[in-house]
């Protein structure tokens, strides 16, 4: 029997795009074990980071098709809660695997939202400092640690195989691209005795580790505190997070060009799909929570940066609303555009034809709505 739930009365239409596709995940067939609810074969699910120390992350499902939809799905097939600080989804090989930041560990899941594998990291003196960003490739999960260390995880078992440590201060994202995992080495903090305070110290650096021997091959130079990666077409994008200077600039890593970097302009936000880059520079003012969103894109066969928006027919509020992600669906290139009202309420969800065309809005189910996977 299949499950329909309205939360807060809202129609609730589609799921998000997946934050990250791993590389090598070709395998088509999945299972639902143990799942107490019967599920179609089109199925979205969004990960909903909650609030911090609020212990209200959680995973939404919905079927595109049919609209059916479950809050927290999650929930609903494990009796418990995800945790606190949902961070990154990605699906593998058939499975989703979700590190949570607050709780510190990874899970790994069937296509049904079913829990099969957890490992906690709070144990380890190395990983304590709390897990973020994943990516998968030839069997293995690669996990970036604020403590500056990235984890090689046996994605069978959520057995950590290796740890490479001293790659800086806190990690944030990571993608692969030709064997290399590109990490973004984004800060520090380090108390200034001369204001009794912690100063934040912002890095400059992406590391590239060759996934082969698992060590460190190079450093790369970026604007200084770099967050976000996509892979898309043997290319690697960036932002990092300028507060002091430009803010949120957009680069380019070129790896079959010596991992060359360039600028390419501004962006808070990105996501990949079938040779675009879609972006959006959602610039907000805190006293107001409003935000200013300009919508551009990067087409990489042409390689260059398009300033007119990718969107035709864009609800007039979208203009305004804080963008807290952006994915495509690899299958049809459907956008999707999902915004938060931060501690306030629930996310909302955007979809977008590849077009532009807007066909839809959603409540997301839950607070600040940060990835998402697809099973189509």
């Amino acid at each position: 029997m299949r499950i329909r739930s309205f939360l807060l009365g809202a129609l609730c239409t589609l799921g998000l795009g997946a934050m990250m596709v791993s590389c090598g995940d070709n395998d088509n067939e999945w299972d639902d074990g143990d799942s107490k609810v019967e599920l179609p074969d089109s199925r979205v699910y969004i990960l909903n980071e909650g609030s911090i120390d609020s212990n209200n992350a959680g995973i939404a499902f919905y079927d595109p098709q049919n609209g059916d939809f479950i809050d927290d799905i999650f929930y609903r097939q494990n009796e418990s809660r995800l945790g606190d600080t949902g961070q990154s989804m990605i699906r593998y090989n058939g499975s989703i695997y979700v590190s949570v930041y607050g709780s510190n560990y990874i899970a790994k899941l069937n296509a049904a939202c079913v829990q099969e594998k957890r490992t906690l990291f709070s144990s380890d003196p190395d990983l304590r400092g709390g897990v973020r960003y994943i990516a998968a490739e030839d069997g293995y999960i690669y996990a970036s640690f604020y403590g500056g260390i990235v984890a090689k995880i046996d994605a069978a078992t959520l057995e950590v195989k290796a740890k490479l440590n001293g790659l800086g201060a806190n990690l944030e994202g990571v993608v692969i691209c030709d064997d290399n995992l590109y990490v973004a080495n984004s800060y520090e903090i380090v108390f200034n005795p001369a204001t009794n305070k912690n100063d934040y110290v912002y890095k400059k650096e992406v590391k590239v580790i060759d996934l082969k021997t698992f060590s460190l091959k190079e450093t790369l130079t970026v604007a200084q505190n770099p967050n976000k990666l996509v892979e898309e077409d043997d290319n690697v994008f960036l932002i990092s997070w300028d507060y002091f200077d430009e803010s949120y600039v957009l680069q380019l890593i070129e790896p079959k060009n010596n991992n060359k970097v360039s600028k390419l302009g501004y962006a808070t936000d990105m996501a990949a799909g079938d040779d675009v880059i879609y972006l959006v520079d959602s610039r907000t003012d805190w006293s107001t929570r409003i935000s200013t969103n300009t919508f551009s894109y990067y087409d990489i066969k042409a390689g260059k940066l398009v300033g007119s928006s990718f969107l035709k027919d864009a609800p007039a509020e979208l203009i305004n609303k804080s963008i807290s992600m952006m994915s495509v669906n690899p299958e049809n290139g459907d956008i999707y555009i999902g915004t938060t009202l931060f501690a306030d309420g629930n996310g909302t969800m955007y979809r977008f034809r590849k077009d532009g065309t807007f066909v839809e809005k959603f409540d997301c189910g839950g607070q600040n709505p940060k990835a998402a996977v697809f099973f189509n």
